[in-house]
């Protein structure tokens, strides 16, 4: 049905491989301050406090400057550890000039064909993907495969690393046979330097089963997905929070395929693995609980629902603020479920906060806007308001005509739900 209120799920997980520059080595050089803030955000980091380990990358960087200088190839580090940070709670504004500044510093220390170079073209690269900004991220990541075929050789593992975030670049442009030998030829360099049963080798298998799943091959999307499983389960045990990933996406392809039951299986083992390994209050727990949420949203199960949404949604306030962008999924959910539950004034007002937080984080013309817009229009329109809900289908539609073209099945329905808005509103 034109303008149907469309609930958001966190995206799956094809994975795009980020590479860090070598962490900083205990020196003469470096003093006890810089090496106790530098090791305080890489702890805090990879138990996703964000908003913690920034303050300590953000002190590690001046001390770093403080005591290297402006121009020193040790500042890359320092530089593209924070802009990660930043990237990771959504704050890509932030992110941008400090992938620049450390890709500057390289290049003019070491020469622009440096090894060094490439992997911080590849993040900003997947900073520009997640932005949609896909013609700029394309160049880069040319770029970085060329320099590490020139500098490394065509089978190093650092090219199978940029061949995969390539391929996943074409695959969520919609260009599935441009993806499809990115990731072969990913997978190839894999098995040779590390053999098949490398987690590698489970990443780039996991997206080769998005790839299918995009092409409604459930079949062998589920194959390549429990291939990835069982690698992941010998390398790194059954207990690891990488399984989550696999499993998730496994979740998603039951639930696409209308198995509600197995979905929310598969999601609960995610969480659980999650939640034992990286403890309850985790980021990436917030991507489980909305999409499991959204198992009982396509069931009409709403009042199971709230609580998952209201959890996810705590979580992502705590670990990215209050105006973070992946607060916006959960809460332009759970104002779904207040919409179904007869409760209209607390879902307006989450819709709307939704809306700002993805305008300021994404931009006014933002795919990722258009949806919440049209979620909140068909909520006015549900509510009787036709003259409230038209301005936002004629927003939603004019973004998803510059993201999509005027052809594109989004825009289509786009504009069918504007003119049924208006055959509504007419006298």
């Amino acid at each position: 049905m034109a303008g149907r209120i469309a609930p958001k799920k966190a995206p799956r997980l094809a994975i795009c491989l980020l590479v860090a520059l070598s962490p900083l080595r205990p020196a003469l050089a470096e003093s006890d301050a810089l090496l106790a803030a530098y090791g305080q955000y890489r702890s805090l980091a990879e138990k996703g406090r964000f908003n913690e380990a920034t303050d300590h990358a953000v002190r590690a960087l001046a001390l770093g400057e403080r005591e290297y200088g402006s121009d020193h190839p040790t500042l890359a580090t320092l530089l593209n550890g924070l802009a990660e940070l930043h990237r990771k709670q959504g704050n890509a504004e932030a992110a941008e000039p400090l992938y620049r500044r450390a890709i500057a510093i390289l290049v003019r220390a070491r020469g622009a064909g440096h090894p060094s170079v490439a992997p911080v073209l590849g993040n900003l690269a997947v900073l520009y993907k997640t932005q949609g900004r896909r013609a700029e991220a394309l160049p880069l990541f040319r770029r970085a495969l060329a320099i590490d075929r020139e500098e490394l050789g065509h089978e190093h593992p650092a090219v199978a690393v940029t061949l995969n975030n390539l391929a996943e670049l074409h695959r969520a442009a919609g260009k599935p046979d441009a993806a499809e030998p990115l990731y072969r030829q990913a997978l190839a360099v894999i098995e040779k330097a590390h053999g098949q049963q490398h987690r590698l080798a489970a990443t780039v298998l996991n997206n080769l089963g998005m790839l299918h799943r995009d092409r409604g091959d459930n079949e062998e999307a589920e194959r390549f997905y429990r291939q990835a499983l069982s690698i992941q389960t010998a390398t790194v045990g059954p207990d690891h929070p990488v399984l989550a990933v696999t499993l998730g996406n496994l979740a998603a392809l039951a639930a696409d395929t209308g198995d509600a039951g197995m979905a929310q299986s598969f999601y609960r083992r995610a969480l659980t693995v999650r939640e034992a390994s990286l403890g309850r209050d985790h980021p990436s727990i917030v991507r489980l609980l909305n999409n499991m949420a959204m198992t009982y949203l396509d069931q009409g199960r709403f009042e199971e629902a709230e609580p998952l949404l209201k959890r996810a949604l705590a979580i992502a306030q705590n670990v990215h603020g209050i105006g973070g962008r992946p607060v916006a999924t959960p809460m332009s959910n759970l104002a779904l479920v207040y919409r179904k539950l007869d409760r209209g004034a607390r879902a307006e007002l989450l819709y709307r906060r939704a809306a700002e937080i993805e305008e300021a984080a994404l931009g006014a013309d933002h795919p990722a806007l258009a949806v919440t817009l049209s979620n909140m229009a068909a909520f006015y329109r549900d509510e009787g308001r036709p003259a409230a809900a038209e301005p936002l289908y004629r927003r939603a539609l004019a973004i998803n005509e510059k993201a999509f073209g005027p052809d594109h099945p989004v825009t289509e329905a786009a504009r069918g739900a504007l003119a049924a808005v208006l055959r509504t509103g007419s006298p």
